[in-house]
């Protein structure tokens, strides 16, 4: 298996934005997706002027796990042939859940990385694919709303977000929502990458995940996860040496982990340490409105002493 230096960071390559007309890819890399999501998201894109494709098997569900759309094999096939049509500008991922590690491998990367790079949204589980294409391909991907999820179907400033970035990226450099505060103080920029955190720590000290974090900037974000695991989760990055080096911490949402204050002062505890910045709330993952990151990218995080605003700068637009 070929894979990239992690760090220190370097920019990865950017795709091309779309254009009205632009043909994309919807595919279901892990859980199955609900009938009537995945239609109402289709209605969107076509909305956008996009042209719509689905992956043969995102409408599959696994014989014997339900939990999966459809077989590994299947769901990385699907990949795969959308990556390496040339007709596609890019893939759209319909929803995360469980399974992307279990495709990971089975995808021929080479073949990826002599397609080219295109624009690749999805957040959740697809982190581990945002890792693959960081680590083995060498391109920028957008950790943001998928097609079949309720944050995109019912919240206009989480489509508009994504729609802005995909079209016209110079536009939406600045990220952060009215919510974002300081948990510590600083400027810090580097490289963007990250997601979900648990997914994070599941691909740490796996033939393909990052062995430090020399150069990068980390965002991430969960759902699900009590304050004592993700103290676990934090803790196992701290201690495999996945976080070695990083320069600054963007969170995000933290659905259904349990009282924020009691995730605040896991956040406080685990990552205050480091004296680097780190903010709070940023307003990106499973939350009620998600901005899209652009992974892979320069950027600078400020994080103010002085409770003034606190933003993610983007350097160049994510997209070219």
């Amino acid at each position: 298996m070929t894979r990239r230096d992690p760090g220190p960071a370097t920019p990865l390559v950017r795709p091309a934005r779309l254009r009205p007309g632009s043909r994309v890819a919807v595919v279901a890399p892990s859980g199955p997706v609900p009938a009537d999501r995945l239609e109402h998201g289709l209605a969107v894109l076509r909305d956008w002027g996009l042209e719509p494709v689905v992956g043969p098997h995102v409408r599959s569900v696994h014989p014997d796990l339900d939990y999966l759309a459809g077989t590994d094999a299947g769901r990385a096939a699907d990949l795969q042939t959308a990556w390496c049509d040339p007709s596609v500008a890019a893939v759209l991922c319909a929803r995360g859940g469980f399974g992307a590690h279990r495709m990971v491998d089975l995808i021929d990367w080479a073949a990826i990385r002599a397609a080219g790079p295109k624009a690749f949204v999805g957040y959740s589980d697809i982190t581990v694919l945002h890792e693959a294409f960081a680590l083995r391909a060498g391109f920028a991907t957008l950790h943001g709303p998928m097609v079949a999820t309720e944050t995109f179907l019912k919240d206009a400033a989480t489509r508009e977000h994504l729609r802005a970035t995909l079209f016209e990226p110079e536009s939406v450099r600045t990220l952060g929502l009215a919510t974002a505060e300081t948990l510590a103080p600083g400027r810090a920029g580097g490289v963007l990458y990250g997601g979900c955190v648990s997914l994070l720590a599941a691909d740490a000290g796996t033939p393909g995940g990052r062995s430090h974090a020399r150069g990068g900037l980390l965002v991430i974000e969960d759902t699900g996860e009590e304050p004592y695991r993700l103290d676990g989760i934090l803790t196992r990055l701290l201690r495999s040496g996945a976080l070695a080096g990083v320069a600054g911490v963007a969170c995000g949402s933290w659905e259904e982990c349990g009282p924020y204050e009691k995730i605040r002062a896991v956040l406080a505890d685990r990552l205050g340490p480091l004296g680097i910045p780190v903010v709070e709330e940023l307003g990106f993952g499973h939350g009620a409105t998600a901005l899209t990151i652009p992974l892979g990218l320069p950027a600078v995080l400020d994080a103010p002493a002085d409770g003034g605003r606190c933003t993610l700068t983007v350097e160049v637009p994510a997209l070219l």
